[in-house]
């Protein structure tokens, strides 16, 4: 018990504390031994009861560690109840009398196949059946006077949502980075021109790859390269002979450092400490999978992240790990100082450097859904689109998904379109939907601010992309009606706006890092929103993860299976996620996890959160960044010799978390 008392103390205490209240101890001891878990496991539950309840009003107390204590044991009697219907269910069924044969049916559809001409019924889930067997019947699903209403039968859980324009707290802030800078004004008029230099640091044509088509051997190459490719940063970064490295799966009695990729020793179930195995690439090992102790060190794994090791093996059983070596990071991004001076310039600031926060670069970042489940009326987005608007934003990035696959909704086709003169009612298309639903609000935003620029990056749950897997191509921009102003680009896709560079990524990697992650020793970063973005800095890419998290693991979503989408990954293509010269200067990773924006190995990282939760509204985040500032000695820095100068945008960039 006292190994628990510890270890709870250490996840759960809040430094600079390091015990817990006695009571508060008391009670987490308590559903330890009610629910039989870990106080990992423990962990996590607390994690999803603070993001339920809102994590920023939610402090480890005795009041509330009893109210988590509760809801966990009302959780488990909800499941319990649940499954003991389902079996009831199950017998009733399996005992029923066939009903009387209908013209064209069959019983039990015995006939599927057999007899000619007999109609064969839509195969779906026996519970599907059963429930919607004893549903209320729905009321008229469309009132063309209410614009784009939704089904009364929509998902609802058992709760009742208030609607958008009852929302409470629009407006609020969530979270603010760097409160000591102003945030930007608008402008008396629109701009003349476009304030915003747009770059597309990725090749967007190498995107265009045929999905879901790839060869074990391929693949299995592009893993082994990345392996080697490392291997070579780390001899670099910290000197060592090639007589240093050497095969972690021979018995050996000598020290060596060992460079592979972390795996699982199981199939099946999450990735612990007594699991972890190194994978090796042909070249190094034989791409030989080899045991790893690590109880003398102290550091977070993942499945697919590549390590360089040093240790022993000496039974030629396992690898004992003595050191895990660090891993070079990318340089800063970095430009001349007569660039950012032509691009103050375009800003309005002079060359004496007298800043106003109107010269600020006013970004608006949001990630998708943006529509509630019980309707496709996108009333956050066409509330965005009027902040937008208001404030005169010189940039508006729309992360997907945009028209989510996995809403009830959608998924269904349950659903009428608002009446358009240019789509026949019995043949539009997802595409129709987008123009019409996401299309008009966008082009309704350009008319009233003509130079701002949206960038739109696409999801896997996108329904108007075929592009299915991830590395993903681009939006179709003429299909689905967007106005000039739209830039459509690659998911992931790393960019420049004016100098600043910014890497996208719309998979929601950093909540499948979290279920993933395993955690030896003490963990040198406490906080788990710092320490989840420190791992695609130092892993540079944009989904490190390997193999993806299992999709039954993820939340139930709208569609008829109630299986989440997951990640389709096309391991081929693995290297389009990688960042390739510079660790950018903004990291957008959307993600279920609370927003946030935190500075992370100089890299300014945000999650906006999702501008539209499943029952309610959720936030955006809005940067003003102020221009980056040249001093004499650094332009005569770059008449002598060229030098550059960082982009520094951690500190003149104001972040605000804001409730739509």
């Amino acid at each position: 018990m006292a190994t628990a008392e510890s270890e709870l103390n250490e996840l759960f205490a809040i430094p600079p504390a390091t015990e817990l209240p006695p009571d508060v101890l008391g009670e987490l001891r308590s559903i330890l031994r009610l629910h039989s878990i870990s106080p990992q496991e423990l962990l996590y539950k607390w994690e999803s009861y603070t993001m339920k309840m809102g994590s920023e009003q939610t402090k480890l107390d005795s009041e509330t560690a009893r109210a988590f204590k509760k809801d966990l044991q009302e959780m488990l009697e909800r499941d319990s109840r649940g499954k003991a219907h389902l079996r009831s269910i199950d017998m009733r069924g399996a005992f029923a009398t066939p009903r009387s044969v209908a013209k064209g049916d069959n019983v039990f559809g015995m006939l599927d196949g057999i007899v000619p001409n007999t109609p064969v019924p839509q195969r779906t889930n026996g519970s599907t059946k059963r429930k919607s067997a004893f549903e209320t019947p729905a009321v008229p699903k469309f009132n063309k006077a209410d614009g784009m209403s939704s089904p009364s039968d929509a998902r609802t859980n058992g709760t009742t949502s208030l609607g958008f324009s009852q929302r409470q707290n629009a407006g609020q802030l969530v979270e603010t980075l760097n409160e000591h800078l102003p945030v930007c004004q608008a402008p008396i008029a629109p701009p003349a021109e476009s304030r915003i230099k747009l770059t597309a640091n990725t090749d967007l044509k190498k995107f265009s790859y045929k999905p879901m088509a790839m060869h074990l051997s391929e693949a299995s190459e592009v893993l082994d390269d990345r392996i080697d490719e490392f291997q070579s940063l780390v001899q670099a970064y910290h000197s060592l002979e090639d007589s240093a490295f050497g095969n972690a799966a021979n018995q050996a009695t000598s020290e060596i450092v060992a460079v592979g990729r972390i795996a699982s020793e199981s199939m099946e179930g999450k990735l612990n400490a007594s699991s972890l195995m190194l994978e090796t690439s042909r070249r190094t090992g034989a791409g030989l999978r080899i045991p790893l102790k690590v109880e003398s060190i102290s550091h977070e794994f993942f499945p697919g992240q590549i390590v360089a090791v040093r240790g022993i093996n000496a039974s030629g059983l396992y690898f004992s790990v003595n050191e895990v070596l660090e891993m070079p990071l990318l340089p800063p991004a970095a430009s001349l100082p007569s660039t950012l001076d032509a691009l103050n310039e375009r800003l309005g600031l002079d060359e004496d450097n007298s800043e106003s926060a109107a010269h600020a670069v006013n970004v608006l970042v949001t990630s998708g859904p943006y529509t509630a489940d019980d309707n496709l009326a996108f009333e956050p987005l066409n509330t965005l689109c009027e902040k937008a608007a208001e404030v005169c934003a010189d940039v508006l990035v729309m992360v997907g998904p945009i028209l989510d696959l996995e809403h009830p909704l959608v998924a269904s086709g349950d659903f009428e379109l608002p009446d358009d003169p240019g789509i026949q009612p019995d043949q539009a298309t997802l595409n129709d939907v987008f123009r019409i639903l996401v299309g008009k609000p966008l082009r309704n935003l350009v008319v009233q601010v003509p130079n701002i620029t949206i960038i739109l990056v696409p999801s896997v749950r996108d329904a108007v992309n075929k592009h299915v897997s991830w590395p993903q191509e681009q939006f179709d921009k003429k299909v689905l009606g967007l106005p000039k102003q739209a830039k459509v680009v690659t998911n992931p896709v790393t960019i420049s706006l004016n100098e600043i560079v910014v890497g996208i990524s719309a998979q929601d990697v950093l909540d499948d890092l979290r279920r993933e992650e395993v955690k030896v020793g003490i963990p040198k970063e406490n906080s788990i929103l710092a320490r989840l973005p420190r791992h695609l800095i130092q892993q540079r890419h944009f989904f490190p993860l390997f193999p993806p998290a299992d999709r039954k693991s993820l939340l139930k979503t709208g569609t008829e299976e109630g299986i989440a989408t997951g990640m389709p990954l096309d391991v081929s293509y693995l290297k389009l996620g990688e960042w390739l010269n510079v660790r950018p200067d903004l990291l957008i990773t959307p993600s279920s996890l609370s927003p946030f924006a935190k500075v992370v190995e100089s890299v300014l990282v945000v999650n906006p959160g999702p501008l539209s939760k499943r029952k309610g509204p959720g936030t955006y985040a809005q940067l003003s960044i102020h221009p980056r500032k040249v001093t004499e000695d650094e332009r005569d820095g770059e008449r002598a010799g060229g030098t550059m100068v960082g982009h520094h945008l951690f500190d003149r960039a104001r972040v605000d978390v804001v409730r739509i």
